[in-house]
């Protein structure tokens, strides 16, 4: 197995356009796991460690652009006021250590469903900024990001450069389900995100279908329910109404972690909890206003 080191993101795309079998590395939290117990070799591994534009991230017409090496505790001390969903998100990930070094780069990169920044970047509308050396950059949506079981939209040839997110213009919130309180892979995961200017709600679903999914028909429930101009609590037809939606739009299987109805109903739960915070947050500040 090779190890290739570009020292600038020029070099890493041209290394990139020569060798698209070789495997992208940067805090190595995912690959370094596979490595240990042996489950995949790549040929070659491609280190964007030395990137360091990589690591910034800057607030550009009107939008978060987080660069793929940014790792999770940064964007959860840093980013944790704009970008609450994605901080939430940040603080399940792994231990102390592992958000240290993991990045939304690489969970990206991997694209599992378990990832636990997915659900919150499809409810926060993210947009994935890709490059190649022989086209430039291109702009991926982030509903059109996520192809299959550990498959992107990505070219061999592509590297994920930076995430954009829009600074949170409503609640956001984000729960998942474990075996156990921390370091621990999601068993299902729900995020929700509110948009008092457009009267509408986006949301995320995570390790409970073969991609990261969003659950539209609960949103577009949402839509018809929600009384943005005199708010009030939610009633509880509401809120069982959107944890079924959002239970019904997942494509869970059985596994090791949980089976599909017990995701279907933990989703339901998440579901209604995550909404009923992000609400609550939403008559808060109008009755702050």
């Amino acid at each position: 197995m090779e190890f290739l080191r570009p020292t600038t993101w020029a070099q890493a795309l041209e290394l990139k356009a020569d060798r698209p079998e070789a495997t992208p590395i940067q805090g190595g939290t995912d690959i370094m796991v596979e490595l240990n117990f042996d489950k995949g070799r790549p040929a070659a591994l491609l280190d964007l460690n030395q990137c360091r534009d990589l690591f910034e991230y800057e607030e550009r017409d009107g939008k978060i652009r987080i660069g793929a090496g940014v790792p999770y505790v940064r964007i959860i001390n840093r980013l944790g006021d704009r970008l609450p969903g994605l901080a939430q998100a940040s603080r399940t990930v792994g231990s102390p250590q592992i958000r240290n070094r993991g990045t939304v780069g690489g969970n990206l990169g991997g694209a599992s469903p378990a990832g636990d920044a997915h659900p919150a970047l499809l409810a926060g509308d993210a947009v994935v900024e890709v490059e190649s050396a022989a086209r430039g950059s291109r702009m991926i949506p982030i509903d059109d990001f996520y192809v299959w079981v550990k498959k992107n939209a990505l070219e061999p040839d592509e590297l994920i450069r930076a995430v954009w997110l829009a600074p949170a213009r409503g609640p956001q919130y984000f729960a998942k389900v474990g075996t156990r309180n921390a370091m621990v892979i999601a068993v299902c995961s729900f995020s929700v995100a509110l948009y008092p200017e457009t009267r509408s709600a986006r949301t995320g679903i995570g390790s409970a279908g073969p991609t990261p999914l969003r659950a539209r028909p609960a949103e577009d429930f949402l839509a018809t329910q929600l009384n943005w101009d005199s708010p009030a609590p939610l009633t509880e037809r509401v809120l069982r109404e959107f944890g079924a939606l959002a239970a019904a739009a997942a494509k869970p299987i059985d596994d090791v972690r949980g089976t599909a109805d017990y995701r279907k109903h933990a989703l339901s739960v998440l579901a209604r909890r995550t909404l009923t915070w992000a609400w609550n947050d939403h008559l808060a500040e109008r009755r702050a206003a």
